[in-house]
């Protein structure tokens, strides 16, 4: 009990300017194989793995063609998906995580996060609302996906209904990504057009460089790819809280995380 306790403690209060995602065992498997995958949240395309905790999601689904289906496990399962595939080819991991709160000390932390992720203009806002010490607080959900290819692999990433999400606009396990691979940014219904798009590149000695790429009208940015190498995306939207949320959660500002997690094949 004193385990599961702590495990909720780490997830319900990670640095906000730290990623999560989904990180698969393998990016591909055969047809006859398992999706498995941790959950994971850090810096730097490496972190802490989280087991399966359906008190900290919202939502946690695995979708191919036309089909979806919930990712289902026991509490604690490690890794948290560790699931049939739905179909072969491109078989697509969603995940929501619940609603946390993050508190800063300084205003001067919070303007740190706001300009790496390139968040706008949120100086004057966030020193008037800072509280009489000088703290901040930031409500935040992640929305991660990841793509796995089963057997053949052959598929389309979708949009999977997430608040805020990243979609691959062209196949990484089967196109040909000489020339960068397309994705696409969405806030709701909306592109998100001059958006600042973050790409972690591992290497398979696990060596990681990472990049900064902006989105064009359409909400799309070309990301150059390396076959043998996984990649992490992330772009962050900056919203102010609903009243509700910023009176009960006594939070400034709200954030929402899209995550895209993929492999180039040799």
């Amino acid at each position: 009990m004193r385990f599961f306790a702590l495990c909720l403690g780490l997830l319900a209060a990670p640095a906000s300017a730290h990623e999560y995602w989904i990180e698969p065992l393998d990016y591909a498997v055969e047809a006859d194989g398992m999706l498995r995958g941790h959950l994971v949240n850090g810096q730097q395309f490496e972190g802490t793995r989280f087991a399966y905790i359906p008190q900290r999601f919202a939502r946690f689904a695995v979708f191919a063609g036309d089909r979806s289906a919930p990712v289902e496990g026991r509490i604690g399962d490690r890794p948290a998906l560790d699931i049939a595939p739905l179909a072969e080819g491109l078989n697509v991991v969603a995940y929501v995580s619940d609603l946390n709160v993050v508190r800063y000390d300084a205003v001067e932390d919070f303007l740190s996060f706001a300009e790496h992720k390139d968040l706008g203009e949120v100086e004057e806002r966030a020193r008037a609302e800072a509280e009489p010490d000088g703290g901040i607080g930031e409500a935040y959900t992640r929305y991660a996906k990841t793509l796995i290819a089963v057997g053949d692999g052959a598929g389309t990433d979708r949009r999977t209904g997430l608040e805020t999400e990243i979609v691959a606009l062209e196949n990484p396990y089967t196109a040909e990504a000489e020339d960068g691979l397309d994705v696409q940014v969405f806030y709701g219904d909306a592109l998100r057009a001059d958006a600042q798009v973050e790409l972690f590149e591992k290497a398979e000695d696990g060596t990681v460089e990472v990049t900064l790429h902006r989105t064009n009208a359409e909400g799309i940015a070309t990301l150059p790819v390396r076959p043998g190498h996984s990649y992490l995306v992330d772009a962050v939207v900056l919203r102010q809280p609903a009243a509700d949320l910023a009176e009960g959660r006594n939070v400034v500002w709200e954030t929402l995380w899209a995550s895209l997690t993929f492999a180039v094949p040799e």
